[in-house]
């Protein structure tokens, strides 16, 4: 039942044009004493959901950090902490882990019946590859500390939890993964065909770069999917010197393979973009060809001429004894 004041009736569970409750607010803007008291009013439902996106207040409160919150609709026995927004088919815990909330994760994990397994519906990925992916190396830690999480989920994309953290560069997440004996650290994701070593040697990230070509079962050399890419030739297109150092340090990796799509050699992309320095490089390589033509008939000299770079055009002239093509 509702409460007279006056002549009027207010009703604690109502909700407003915007679909939302009272406690759906409180619990959102971490307001844990106006929480308090609509918990205990009987009229209340604590696991209503809003009809616009799904979220219920566990959500909100999981979502924004307020762990007191947490505690308190933890406490009630019809609040169940695996329900799933219908925006996202996000949990309480993908948005804690997502986010950062390394208390409410803990609380949440404590809790007999909550699965660190769940796949939200919108991407198909679980809690675990949200942490990976923004760097919350904490909350890793204490879902890898459950017996039975998959730490190697792919989700819609193909991507793994290793995936994301290598492209993002988060060196510690990579390591806890890589200890890992169920993680296969070379799987190419579903819609790129790009391994995890692609994404951080396209992403400049040297040293997680070190830590997957440390392993025998990572191969340095396979190109993507789409492109037909190698790694150095994502390295030398985004200017990634470092990187391009490293892989040309290695035996199995061919410094002037052409990618499927366009043609384009490691050096003709870095001619292309003005990369001095990964030109230099890649010249001083025997078994560089200067003047590889792509699928359009450019040459790296060509490209480099046709934007400005000249620079480049020297030290590809000095090479290339036959001058422009």
């Amino acid at each position: 039942m509702g409460v007279v004041f006056g002549s009027r009736y207010v009703n604690p569970d109502s909700t407003s044009i915007s679909t939302r409750t009272p406690l759906s607010r409180a619990a959102e803007n971490g307001h844990e004493g106006v929480v308090k008291l609509l918990l205990g009013r009987k009229d209340v439902n604590p696991d209503l959901p809003e009809t616009n996106y799904g979220q219920t207040p566990l959500m909100w409160a999981a979502r924004n950090g307020h762990e007191g919150i947490v505690k308190l609709l933890l406490e009630r026995k019809h609040v169940n902490p695996n329900m799933e927004d219908t925006e996202y088919g996000q949990t309480p815990l993908m948005w804690a882990a997502r986010n950062g909330h390394e208390g409410i994760v803990k609380l949440l994990l404590e809790r007999k019946h909550v699965n660190p397994n769940m796949e939200d519906t919108e991407y198909g990925r679980t809690s675990l590859s949200w942490a990976a992916e923004n760097g919350q190396e904490g909350i890793v830690k204490l879902l890898l500390g459950q017996n039975d999480v998959n730490s190697d989920s792919s989700g819609k994309s193909g991507r793994t939890p290793l995936s994301w953290a290598a492209e993002n560069g988060h060196e510690g997440i990579v390591k806890l993964l890589l200890g890992r004996k169920d993680v296969t650290p070379d799987i190419p994701d579903t819609i790129y065909g790009r391994t995890p070593l692609s994404w951080a040697a396209g992403r400049g990230h040297g040293t997680v770069v070190k830590l997957l070509l440390g392993r025998k079962d990572v191969n340095p050399d396979t190109p993507d999917a789409v492109f037909g890419q190698t790694l150095l030739s994502w390295a030398a297109r985004n200017g990634i010197e470092g990187v391009v150092k490293l892989l040309l340090g290695l035996k199995g990796v061919n410094p002037d393979t052409p990618e499927t799509k366009y043609g384009q050699t490691p050096l003709s992309w870095a001619a292309e973009k003005g990369h001095e320095g990964i030109v230099k490089l890649l010249l001083g390589r025997e078994d560089v060809n200067p003047s590889s033509q792509s699928k359009s008939g450019r040459t790296p000299l060509m490209l480099a001429a046709e934007n400005g770079y000249d620079r480049v055009v020297q030290l590809l002239q000095a090479r290339d004894s036959r001058g422009i093509q």
